[in-house]
């Protein structure tokens, strides 16, 4: 989870980066003050963001206040049903949560302090967990597994690990998780050379010990998942919800209380 709040009268446009997870943003401003958009579809306020949303960019005008939460997802599929429907796509929070999204983003909005809103927010996800069939045990594995691997897995071999044919795994994985194992991988291994591109190493190395071919490799691949050039991903601003990727010493952020992440967007 993260906070952010935007305290400058200004627009704000950024360019949201894929992640491997499912992305729930609630609006806590006043109004609904940020649009996304996508492929030509265009909402406003809380939202879900499915894994692969392809071109996504944030924009809006104005102070507001937003809790981000990044689902893995297994878990995604626990809460929200299968993630299938949701990839590529961003979804309002109450076409998929239903109507009681007015009144989580209500109680939100009350609490006194960011750590207060990841508490009801960690409660609120936890009484929901269990709402829909959750994922068949052999695909949460090799899902666990590309992550543990940080994407350098072969789907024949995780076929073998769980006992499934190679043609079952693809079909249960991607009907269940909305993406198939080969390009789950992929996106597994993009996030990581995210994180280490961001935390300044060169291209060239990270191809390397990331298992790229070559350099080109690794440009045509950033290119497919973020629409950038490495050295333009190194510092997309989206990249500063993780501490991981943004280090705390990076001029876009300024020091924050209570648990809260601000990203300096003006």
């Amino acid at each position: 989870m993260a906070g952010f709040r935007h305290r400058a009268p200004a627009s704000v446009d950024i360019s949201m980066v894929a992640y491997p997870s499912v992305t729930l943003l609630i609006d806590l401003g006043e109004e609904a003050g940020v649009v996304y958009e996508t492929h030509g579809r265009h909402e406003r306020g809380s939202v879900v963001i499915g894994l692969l949303p392809g071109d996504l960019r944030a924009t809006g005008w104005g102070v507001g206040e937003l809790l981000q939460i990044r689902l893995d997802p297994v878990a995604a599929a626990a809460l929200l049903g299968a993630s299938a429907e949701l990839s590529g796509t961003v979804a309002t929070l109450e076409d998929v949560w239903g109507r009681d999204v007015g009144r989580v983003e209500d109680r939100l909005r009350a609490a006194a302090s960011w750590d207060e809103r990841f508490a009801i927010a960690a409660d609120i996800l936890g009484r929901r967990l269990g709402a829909h069939p959750p994922v068949d045990p052999q695909v949460a594995h090799a899902w666990r597994r590309t992550l543990t691997r940080r994407g350098r897995v072969r789907v024949d071999g995780l076929a073998d690990e769980v006992g499934w044919s190679r043609k079952r795994l693809w079909s249960r994985f991607r009907s269940q998780l909305g993406i198939t194992p080969k390009r789950a991988a992929r996106l597994v291994r993009f996030d990581h050379v995210a994180h280490l591109l961001a935390a300044g190493h060169a291209a060239a190395c990270v191809a390397a010990e990331s298992g790229y071919v070559d350099q080109s490799h690794l440009h045509r691949e950033v290119a497919t998942f973020a629409g950038l050039t490495p050295t333009a991903l190194a510092v997309a601003p989206w990249l500063a919800v993780d501490d991981v990727a943004w280090p705390a010493s990076s001029p876009t952020q300024r020091p924050a209380k209570d648990g809260e992440r601000i990203p300096d967007l003006r």
